[in-house]
């Protein structure tokens, strides 16, 4: 765990601006957005799609210590397929 900017894994999504009247609504427009930009993808293109957005997101981060926090948190009990 990085000291100065550790891993959030509460929820924290949100828009500025906006006030919302139920906590998750802006998570869930994330995720139908999310949903949205892979319909009609072929498995090959959704893939590129979610590396691109990746690292895109983890040069936004930009603090390595937390990004190695979120490949451990992410890769913790994956169990089997």
């Amino acid at each position: 765990m990085s000291d100065n900017n550790p891993l959030n894994s509460d929820y924290n999504f949100h828009e500025p601006g906006r006030t919302f009247f139920r906590a998750y609504r802006p998570g869930d427009d994330f995720y139908q957005h999310l949903i949205d930009a892979h319909r009609d993808l072929s498995d090959a293109q959704s893939q590129k799609l979610n590396a691109r957005l990746i690292l895109l997101m983890a040069n936004h981060i930009g603090d390595l210590a937390v990004l190695r926090e979120a490949i451990a948190a992410a890769a913790d009990d994956l169990g089997e397929d």
